[in-house]
């Protein structure tokens, strides 16, 4: 039986010093952590512009470079931290959703090495796997290293350019590792996660490739007869493409995040002597031309050496030798089948032959040890340009959490990984967007509102005012949830309100005398109707004397019956002594007019609430109209009085968000006259730290409306669309209205086109001004899901359950555990 070996025998690595990894034979390497593009984001344009970032970055390193690309994906699930401080009902049951919640973790290195000038190469045969190497017999020239650093230097700096992607250097403790954590060449020999614990394991070359209690199968592309007849920067991905558009993924991601098992995808460029390599070619070309005769193989073989030549010179390409493979791994014998069938699939996906190597399995193993890529096995590469090899690079990376503090969870489109994803202040901070405000467009049973209350309860848990404008009861059961104030009109329980109130902490400043002055108006004079200056001046002193007077009489509760007494009692004794003539100001008829807001009138209800009152301070406000909209007197008032709600909170709550989000209720206030209100709130609420929403349904709303055509889309950076599959044959003209990109188009079009069965989730379009679009998934948990359903049987159970158990809660939680049982 063989004797075990210490790997510090075999260890190809002499030392990390200054950041850089040294090897036995006196090659140097450079280690970057890469931060890739997010997968299904770029565009056709986007892919061709990363592929040349790539191809000008790696042609600038010096000859005799190595070009190591290394990504890892690595199965880990989900970590719920239930230790929040003061989580709520909803937030607890969404992190115990998705708890264990398996995804692919991504991590991607790039390393460069230098080989010192002479170095003879690698085979299978002569790897020092096998020999033990002696120190180099040329020392390492300080101008060759310092040419190496320059050239290193450039390739950061042409990738970090390129916009697509970010470059950190490692330092020694990430190469070497430290007690806690691993080093990122024990993170290669042991297989081990970036935050694990370090650990010894053994590693079986024998009879297969073995790393502790994993069983691991290698994959390579190391053939020119192996590899796709066509190769390019981008290929379609045909589950997400439509009739009328393509969407792409990098021309490898089969191979990358595509690929859902624990795997390393190597990706080597070598880079020689230019000169050198053409001068073997012509040479090799000529050989084949005196064996031409004998073979037709040899004459093909001719003539593709000859073209390769001609194209080489013709064309200045770059010739190098490549290799790619895959080491996928896993602890479960059981799953071996598994993993052999999905990356072979994946490699003839893109028309490549899979090759699984046995016999030189372990000499490639060992060469991608980080620091050892100048032993890789010559053997085992092929010759091509930059070009083509470049399109094998692995492009992209999985969603990204953002680290913002506010923001929406939802989930990666794949796997249902949760994402923070802040659609607010980190695109301002980053100059993306100008403006906070949003635009929200899905027809009927796209999952509007349910994604609408999801984003609305995010705001609100993050301290954010919101006030809601609802037609339709859908945030009914949300705002009973966070005990918000519920406006609604029925027959038992009229929609009340009291404009008068000043609540604590608030004062009667100018706003809201104005605000009390048009709502008189309104009720006063019909829409035709003009005022003049006296009867405005009049209503200013009557307010005025009536306020002065609740300050000194403390038992004068503020509402509109007590200011209809001042007026009818005292302040008509006031105009009499200022000798105010009835033309300028006819008393009699203004409270003949506001007689039935008055106790025992027809509306006495409306002006005169007891309850819900201190509305600045309260942070979840929904109007619901769907009774009113149609009313000639409740709902013009009702608006005027949202609007003086929100234009309240916009000016007095300083340094606190505020959110104003109008359903389809927008269009009947439109119609009241209130355009311009909505016209003056989108193009102002962002200097009060505030945002407004509208959401809409229907095309032709957007089209027919001169409100919604100028001042809420030109306003709205951020625009979210929902699946739009209806509208696919007539899409041109929303694309046109609304500004959206080729590439947008073509996310948008792919909205729920590959759904995975198994979850029950809709997807959403989310635009941060042109610059940023992404689709996510919105997968709540069973808790979030009846708070915020809009199905009518749903909501009628919720409610029952709610009086049932004594708290909408309590009754969720039981209905939870009713379906799961």
């Amino acid at each position: 039986m063989a004797q075990p070996i210490d790997i510090e025998q075999l260890l190809p690595v002499y030392k990390v010093e200054n950041d850089c990894l040294l090897s036995v034979r006196g090659d140097i390497t450079l280690a970057y952590e890469l931060t890739l593009p997010e997968i299904f984001t770029l565009s056709n344009e986007e892919y061709e512009a990363f592929h040349q970032a790539w191809l000008k970055a790696i042609k600038i390193l010096p000859k005799f470079t190595v070009f190591h690309k290394q990504d890892w994906f690595i199965a880990d699930k989900i970590q719920a931290d239930f230790e929040q401080d003061d989580i709520s009902f909803l937030s607890r049951a969404s992190e115990r959703f998705f708890n264990e919640r398996p995804f692919l973790n991504h991590k991607c290195y790039v390393l460069l090495t230098k080989k010192p000038g002479g170095r003879k190469p690698s085979t299978s045969l002569y790897s020092n796997l096998l020999r033990r190497s002696l120190v180099p017999e040329q020392t390492i020239n300080p101008l060759m290293f310092q040419e190496f650093l320059d050239g290193a230097g450039q390739f950061e700096r042409i990738l970090t350019d390129s916009g697509f992607v970010g470059l950190r250097r490692l330092n020694s403790d990430e190469l070497a590792g430290t007690d806690q954590q691993p080093g990122l060449l024990a993170q290669y020999l042991f297989l081990q996660a970036p935050g694990e614990v370090p650990a010894l394991k053994d590693i079986q070359l024998k009879d297969g490739l073995k790393i502790g209690d994993n069983v691991c199968q290698l994959y390579t592309l190391s053939d020119a007869e192996d590899l796709p007849p066509a190769c390019g920067s981008r290929i379609n991905y045909d589950r997400y493409c439509t009739d009328r558009t393509k969407f792409s993924v990098g021309f490898a991601a089969t191979l990358g995040q595509l690929l859902s098992c624990n795997h390393i995808y190597n990706q080597y460029i070598f880079i020689d002597d230019t000169a050198k390599t053409l001068k073997n070619l012509e040479a090799k070309r000529r050989r084949l031309q005196s064996l031409s005769a004998y073979s037709r193989e040899n004459a093909i073989s001719r003539d593709a050496t000859a073209d390769f030549l001609n194209e080489a010179i013709s064309a200045q390409r770059l010739p190098v030798k490549a290799h790619f493979n895959i080491l996928a791994w896993t602890d479960d014998p059981a799953e071996l089948k598994d993993i052999r069938n999905q990356v072979a699939s994946a490699m003839v996906q893109m028309d490549a032959t899979p090759k699984q190597q046995t016999d030189g399995a372990p000499q490639i193993f060992w060469a991608g040890l980080p620091g050892n890529e100048a032993d890789f096995p010559v053997n085992d590469t092929f010759d091509t340009f930059a070009e083509q090899a470049v399109c094998f690079l692995n492009m992209e990376t999985g969603y990204r959490s953002s680290p913002s503090p506010v923001g929406i969870r939802l989930g990666d489109r794949m796997t249902g990984r949760p994402v923070n994803v802040d659609i607010s202040d980190e695109p301002m901070k980053r100059g993306i967007i100008t403006n906070r405000n949003k635009f929200i467009l899905g027809p009927s049973g796209s999952g509007k509102s349910f994604f609408t209350n999801h984003m609305v309860r995010s705001y609100y848990e993050q301290g954010t005012h919101i006030v809601l404008v609802d037609v339709g009861h859908s945030y009914r059961g949300l705002c009973d949830l966070v005990k918000g104030y519920y406006f609604t009109y029925d027959e038992k329980n009229p929609i009340r309100f009291n404009p008068f109130y000043i609540g604590a902490g608030d004062i009667l400043d100018t706003e809201k005398k104005e605000s009390i002055k048009t709502l008189l108006l309104a009720l006063w004079k019909k829409d035709d109707e003009v005022f003049g200056r006296a009867e405005y001046v009049a209503l200013s002193n009557a307010l005025q004397g009536y306020f002065e007077k609740v300050d000194k009489d403390g038992s004068l509760f503020p509402c509109f019956n007590t200011f209809y007494d001042y007026l009818q009692n005292e302040f008509i004794e006031v105009l009499k002594a200022d000798k105010v003539k009835e033309k300028d100001f006819d008393i009699d008829n203004f409270l003949y007019v506001l007689r039935p807001y008055y106790k025992g009138g027809e509306f006495d209800y409306l002006l005169n609430a007891t309850e819900n009152l201190d509305l600045l301070t309260e942070r979840f406000i929904v109007f619901e109209l769907d009774n009113i909209k149609d009313h000639p007197i409740l709902f013009p008032v009702v608006t005027i009085i949202i609007m003086e709600v929100f234009i309240s909170k916009m000016r007095k709550l300083k340094g606190i968000r505020k959110m104003i989000l109008i359903e389809e209720a927008w269009k009947a206030i439109a119609k009241e006259g209130m355009a311009e209100y909505i016209k003056y709130l989108f193009k102002t609420v962002r200097k009060f730290y505030g945002e407004a929403i509208v959401v809409t349904q229907e095309v032709e709303d957007i089209i027919s409306s001169p409100v919604v055509k100028q001042a809420i889309i030109n306003n709205s950076d951020c625009k979210i669309l929902l699946d739009q599959s209806k509208y696919q044959n007539k899409f041109d003209a929303i694309q046109e209205l609304l500004g959206l990109t080729e590439k947008e188009k073509a996310l948008i079009l792919s909205i729920n086109k590959a759904n995975d069965p198994a979850r029950k989730y809709k997807e959403v379009f989310i635009s941060l001004a042109g610059m940023l679009s992404r689709v996510y998934a919105t997968e709540v948990s069973p808790e979030e899901y009846m708070a915020y359903t809009t199905e009518e049987s749903e909501k009628v159970k919720v409610m029952q359950y709610a009086r049932k158990y004594g708290s909408i809660e309590k009754g969720i939680a039981a209905l939870v555990n009713e379906h799961k049982k």
